[in-house]
């Protein structure tokens, strides 16, 4: 569907509305419009409607979530386009950020803080200039639109956003081809992702996300050592079950971090990298 205009309500912007025409900028290319819409406008599906309208049609291309009843799951306008883009459920997945922002748009500063487990005074700790002077500049102006440096800013937000997103699908889809769940003895299991040629720029990226949604009985990650031929060994969310520096005197061990966390190694061999791995295992 093509459109010629976006329309997002007047006054002080907020996150959602802010990132919901970030994407729809990054999609479409067309100026957006900050005031209330007319029933015509409300109407038109060539005019993308955002946060304001009192309507949720995609076929109207209308993303309105104030009409839904109080009890209504947490969903905001950029919940509702990026559902429309079809990046919805890989944004849950790889934004931590995003149900934060659902809840602060729709439940308010004191819920989500009850909902985060943090005292109120704690929100707006998290802020920072880059939040407060983009939602300021953005409020300031009826309108921007392209070569302006906040539209063009916002053009860079939806791009980051749609590219991150469609590279962790298909990083994910990567990983659950190529990995391997190792079962070590019985007592706990790693992810093990064997070099590739041509090999990813970082081989380590993605894992931790496809543990979580995928392996959550993972403790630790053995990946191609990116700056040399053999292997990296890291303990997963920090598990100090691992202590890496008992691997320190090894002799194909070239790196082994203080902190315990990780090793480096020249090791290629399976079963070297598996007994590595017992080897650092304190239980």
């Amino acid at each position: 569907m093509q459109i010629n205009q976006i329309i997002t309500h007047p006054g002080g912007a907020h996150k959602d509305d802010f990132l919901a025409s970030c994407l729809m900028i990054y999609t479409y290319g067309v100026p957006v419009v900050r005031k209330e819409p007319t029933a015509a406008e409300v109407a038109n599906p060539a005019v993308a409607v955002l946060d304001v309208g009192g309507e949720h049609d995609v076929q109207k291309m209308n993303f309105d979530h104030h009409q839904f009843p109080a009890d209504y799951e947490p969903t905001c306008a950029l919940s509702l386009v990026l559902m429309y883009l079809g990046l919805y459920e890989d944004a849950r997945l790889y934004c931590d950020w995003l149900e934060t922002s659902e809840w602060l748009d729709t439940r308010g500063a004191v819920k989500t803080a009850a909902w985060l487990g943090i005292e109120r005074s704690a929100m707006s700790k998290l802020n920072s200039p880059v939040d407060i002077t983009l939602l300021r500049r953005f409020s300031k102006s009826e309108r921007h639109e392209a070569g302006q440096p906040v539209y063009e800013v916002m053009r860079m937000i939806g791009e980051d956003m749609v590219t991150f997103l469609k590279g962790m699908r298909e990083r994910m889809q990567e990983i659950d081809r190529q990995s391997e769940v190792w079962d070590i003895d019985g007592v706990f299991k790693v992810l093990f992702m064997p070099r590739t040629d041509p090999m990813t720029s970082e081989p380590s990226a993605g894992m931790g996300r496809y543990i979580d949604s995928k392996e959550p009985d993972c403790v630790a990650m053995v990946y191609p050592d990116r700056r040399g031929t053999g292997y990296g060994l890291t303990r997963f969310n920090d598990d100090l079950r691992f202590d890496f520096t008992r691997c320190d005197n090894e002799e194909d061990v070239h790196f082994a971090h203080k902190a315990g966390f990780i090793i480096k190694t020249s090791a290629t061999d399976l079963d070297r990298l598996k007994q590595l791995l017992k080897m650092a295992w304190v239980g």
